[in-house]
């Protein structure tokens, strides 16, 4: 019979004859689809987001939207055990006043009744008394069930319910009314209230009518919102300011690069409060009360002490850490609020090249901008510090040639006297000669100098000579350090001369967005040396800078052997410049063991993710040190009845059980742990979680928290 009626199935539609309907009911009519509802109108979602208050928080956490957690209650009844409770309080009170009003328990709760009103009215002689009775019998009776009901709510903890279940439910209903009702033009932040105050009322109208229709984003306003906190600051640029917004509207005062947007996001941004949400808060006893459950996020108060991510390959250092934070760090240079230096292995996949205003693809030929080697300073003894820095500081703790101060001087020795001459510093071919001591180029830069009258730069560099060959000498070390950078691969890179771009980290007064591509592949010595030197480079330049109103970080992918004791001072030094830094290591190991403690105290944000070692983890955890926390101690002792009736009892329970009789004791005291053991932090973290501590500029303190970085 299948196979029948498949044969009539297909019969049936290859010719095209409708199969006779069989007999019954006709078919219920199909209702027409119901209309999908209206797209919410892009600039009703703006105006939205604009009044969506930002709730003053603990440190890291989400902002936007945020309710506080309700207090901490450890001794909180089970939400069954309570309204079964309250149930049982209900029906408790409900019985006995059935048991009072039908009699079965007497009629002495009616003699205050009858002793308190007058015989008169008892026995209603007249209309008026019978009715007067009637009402303070029923009043009576009232107070006999409004004293029923205070009993049971007691019993059974009717307020608790209110509290936990009713007060929200009306909390929520009030604050959705609440944002149904119109905002007064006083306190509505989309419409500029601040510039009608100062006298700007046409540009607030015209930046609130951008807002209404759409033709604004988050960019827009921060980026607008500043420069006018700039007009604050100067008055006399308001007349400017006004025309400027008047002509141009939302796109007013915009970045040089013209770029309102990034072309693509990744990560939640809240540019009013300048956060990144970078994960949630997991709902586990060891994180702090406060922060269970809710949004997790970074900003540049929290940057500003720099952060150190520390993980496996694959464990989400970039993905869910680098890459959230530099889109947001690039959002705000949009809205000049900003300059961010992301340095990573060139195909790391930070972010597109259409996000950057400047893109240093060191090795390729595609590459649109070259990278100045010597900082963009015209002091010889900086740029010698920067770059002996760059070139060994890597090697001072294993390698007593290694000096950073012996190798400063022996590259200002050559960078002085080069410069006097021809008004640059040298190239790496030549600084290469000059290091390996040729004699051809030492001749030629002594006779330049001797034509030019440079004195005291040709006492430089005879100490030069004198000291070159000598035991402890750092020039042939850095000779051969700059060796790794003069290969063909670079032949067009790093050339003082101007000719091919060069990019100067002396421009970070400006919210740049910059991303520098290291060739990892085939030249990694030569990529850790880059990154070391714009490390030092970042460190120096915003010490130096005169405008700290932007806040400057550099990013590094990759620090392995990027962390110096030099490079630790200048992080720390970055607190009071308004800059910060994020890097990410694979292991601690890659950090001499002399400076591992010291890089978890320069920092202020330490993240450890899952699949840390132990070794590790035992560094976070003393770093994160320990608290008070209360523990219980359970303990049964069995026991032993005197009495006949009592032994009998207790074979008996215990043939029923088949456990002896035992009495419970607890013991609870307070005793000092580690926040975070070695142990926990290796085993106990799962994937796609990491464990973050943060410290504010001001020194605010969040205590270690496990963080979803997936949600």
């Amino acid at each position: 019979m299948d196979t029948e009626g498949t044969h009539d199935s297909r019969e049936t539609r290859s010719s095209h004859v409708p199969r006779p309907r069989p007999a019954g009911p006709p078919p219920r009519p199909v209702p027409p689809p119901r209309p999908a509802a209206p797209p919410e109108h892009p600039g009703q979602a703006f105006t939205t987001w604009l009044r969506t208050p930002r709730a003053e928080t603990e440190p890291g956490i989400w902002r936007y939207g945020h309710r506080p957690r309700p207090r901490e209650e450890p001794d909180r009844i089970p939400g069954r055990q309570l309204i079964s409770g309250a149930v049982i309080a209900f029906l408790i009170g409900w019985l006995i006043w059935s048991l009072l009003w039908n009699g079965y328990l007497g009629s002495y709760w009616t003699w205050p009744l009858a002793v308190l009103t007058p015989h008169a009215w008892q026995v209603g002689e007249t209309a008026g008394k019978e009715v007067a009775y009637a009402v303070v019998t029923y009043v009576y009776y009232a107070l006999w069930v409004a004293g029923l009901a205070v009993f049971s709510a007691r019993l059974g903890r009717w307020a608790e319910i209110w509290r936990r279940y009713g007060a929200p439910v009306l909390h929520r209903m009030w604050d959705d009314t609440s944002a149904q009702l119109p905002v007064s033009p006083q306190s509505d932040p989309a419409e500029w209230p601040e510039l009608r105050e100062a006298g700007a009322g046409a540009a607030a109208d015209r930046l609130a009518d951008e807002a209404r229709s759409g033709r604004m984003n988050d960019v827009d306003h921060a980026r607008i919102d500043r420069a006018w906190q700039s007009v604050r600051a100067r008055p006399t640029r308001l007349a400017a300011f006004t025309d400027t917004v008047q002509r141009h509207g939302a796109a007013a005062c915009a970045h040089p690069s013209g770029a309102r947007d990034l072309p693509l996001r990744t990560a939640r941004h809240d540019l009013l409060a300048r956060q990144v949400r970078i994960g949630t808060a997991a709902d586990d006893q060891r994180n702090p009360h406060q922060h269970r459950g809710a949004g997790f996020a970074l900003d540049p108060g929290l940057l500003g002490t720099s952060l150190l991510a520390v993980g496996p390959p694959g464990c989400g250092k970039t993905s869910h850490v680098v890459r959230p934070v530099l889109e947001s760090l690039c959002l705000q240079a949009l809205a000049g609020q900003a300059a961010v230096v992301a340095v990573g292995a060139a195909g790391a996949g930070l972010a597109p090249d259409d996000a950057f205003d400047v893109v240093i693809k060191i090795g390729r030929t595609d590459s649109d901008y070259d990278l100045d080697l010597y900082g963009g300073t015209t002091d010889p003894d900086e740029a010698a510090a920067v770059l002996a820095e760059g070139l060994i500081g890597d090697l001072a703790a294993t390698d007593p040639a290694a000096d950073s101060r012996r190798a400063a001087t022996a590259l200002a020795q050559l960078l002085g006297p080069y410069r006097a001459v021809h008004d640059r510093f040298p190239s790496v071919p030549e600084l290469r000669e000059l290091l390996d001591g040729s004699a051809a180029a030492l001749d030629a830069l002594r006779t330049a100098l001797e034509e030019a009258g440079q004195a005291a730069q040709l006492r430089e560099l005879d100490a030069r000579e004198r000291q070159s060959g000598r035991p402890g000498d750092a020039g042939a070390l850095l000779a051969d350090r700059i060796a790794l950078l003069d290969r063909p691969a670079f032949a067009g890179f790093f050339d003082p001369t101007g000719e091919s771009r060069p990019f100067s980290l002396r421009a970070l007064e400006h919210p740049l967005r910059v991303r520098i591509d290291l060739p990892e592949r085939g030249h990694a010595e030569a990529s850790r040396m880059l990154a070391r030197l714009v490390l030092a480079q970042f460190t120096e330049c915003t010490a130096a800078r005169t405008d700290r109103s932007l806040f400057a970080c550099v990013l590094l992918d990759d620090a392995t052997h990027t962390v110096t004791a030099d490079a630790l001072r200048g992080i720390q030094r970055l607190r009071s410049a308004n800059a910060g830094a994020v890097l990410t290591l694979r292991t601690l190991d890659d950090v001499p063991e002399t400076l591992r403690t010291a890089l978890l105290g320069a920092v202020g944000c330490r993240m450890a993710l899952a699949g840390v070692t132990t070794w590790d983890g035992a560094r976070f955890a003393e770093v994160w040190g320990k608290e008070w926390v209360e523990t219980r101690d359970v303990t049964n002792r069995q026991i032993i009845a005197d009495e006949p009736f009592t032994r009998v009892v207790h074979t008996v329970r215990r043939l029923v059980t088949g456990r002896a009789v035992t009495a419970e004791s607890v013991t609870v005291r307070k005793v000092e742990r580690e926040r975070w053991s070695a142990s926990e932090l290796a085993h106990s973290v799962p994937a796609g979680h990491g464990v973050l501590s943060l410290t504010t500029v001001r020194g605010a303190h969040a205590a270690p928290v496990l963080v979803d970085l997936r949600s």
